[in-house]
């Protein structure tokens, strides 16, 4: 499944971009399931739907707008992602993280990510947001690497370390806006690990993940996040826990999307409010 990218693919989507958008951002977010709305807040905005973007991947996900939308958040020149790619939508990881490497050629320096996330920890309740400090990449262990295959040193190094994956700066700044836009009180910060999906985790695979001292689980962000380490970028992930996992066997509750989309609305306007007055900081 490995896709044949180019340095010069990533540049001509680069280019094309940077000469139609007229702006050169700094910082890029990517939005989860139902998350999109972070793009809606950017000022003097221009969007481009991917599948008019040369090489870009489309998405097909509920949730998901699929377009990229240029603009202004609090005065910080952003590129912002409604709506990401996943590898169950049949997509390899290549793919999945094409974006990443467009970001970086554009001159991006800073990637806030963020989902929609199952907590395992049992301290955390629906609707907590949870600064992710580090991440387990359960496809990884099983081959399934954004790496693998060519190294193209002009993005980074063959090896790439993942021990500082998520900025240590970054969080501290992500911790301080939150208790100072008083959402301190739902604030967690843990480990978030990926698995492939589509389908939700067995009661059996949750108890495994906490094991592994997993906070949250989903099926995205980790891929993202390890290319734009290789590329030398700055990130900082947050997690919107929008469901418990479920780990008894006696119990009634199910994991589904649509309860994913409703708790992402209830809680979208103070993640926003989180990652727009951060985004001065940085």
């Amino acid at each position: 499944m490995e896709a044949s990218y180019s340095y010069e693919d990533y540049k001509e989507t680069a280019d094309w971009l940077l000469a139609h958008a007229n702006k050169q951002p700094k910082v890029a977010i990517i939005c989860g399931s139902g998350l999109g709305g972070l793009a809606d807040l950017l000022e003097d905005k221009i969007a481009f739907p991917y599948q008019n973007i040369p090489r870009f991947p489309t998405s097909t996900v509920a949730g998901h707008a699929g377009q990229l939308v240029f603009g202004k958040l609090q005065g910080q020149e952003c590129v912002c992602m409604q709506g990401r790619f996943h590898f169950y939508e049949g997509y390899n990881l290549q793919t999945v993280t094409y974006p990443v490497r467009v970001f970086s050629l554009m001159g991006v320096k800073s990637l806030i990510v963020t989902n929609a996330a199952g907590g395992l920890n049992g301290n955390y309740n629906v609707g907590d947001i949870m600064v992710i400090k580090d991440h387990i990449n359960l496809p990884g262990f099983c081959g399934q690497n954004p790496l693998i295959g060519h190294n193209d040193d002009s993005f980074g190094v063959r090896f790439p370390c993942m021990s500082d994956a998520y900025d240590r700066d970054l969080r501290t700044l992500a911790l301080q806006t939150a208790k100072e836009q008083n959402c301190g009180s739902f604030l967690q910060e843990g480990v978030y690990c990926v698995v492939a999906g589509p389908t939700y985790e067995t009661i059996a695979e949750c108890k495994v993940l906490q094991k592994f001292g997993a906070d949250a689980v989903g099926m995205s962000t980790v891929p993202e996040v390890v290319v734009a380490r290789h590329c030398g970028l700055r990130v900082l992930g947050l997690s919107l826990i929008t469901n418990k996992v479920v780990t008894e066997y006696d119990s009634n509750n199910k994991a589904n999307h649509e309860e994913v989309l409703a708790v992402t609305k209830l809680r979208a306007q103070d993640l926003q409010r989180i990652v727009r007055h951060l985004v001065t900081k940085i």
